[in-house]
């Protein structure tokens, strides 16, 4: 679950990432899926996670005034 720009810090090397991911998304399409997915809904409205790991990271865009 790591964003693009992530992937040099992944495999250490950040050309060696940009060459995988352009041989994986070469003809794709990408979809950004942003949200909660079903099963970490429901594990939050059965209380079975704490509050600090169901909560989304905070992006560079978040104007948020909590601290995290």
């Amino acid at each position: 679950n790591k964003g693009f720009v992530d992937w040099g810090q992944v495999f250490g090397d950040p050309v060696l990432a940009t060459a995988i991911l352009d041989r994986l998304v070469h003809h794709s399409t990408i979809l950004n899926i942003r949200g909660d997915s079903y099963r970490l809904r429901e594990k939050r409205q059965a209380n079975l996670l704490g509050e600090a790991a169901i909560r989304p990271p905070r992006g560079p865009n978040d104007r948020s005034t909590t601290s995290p």
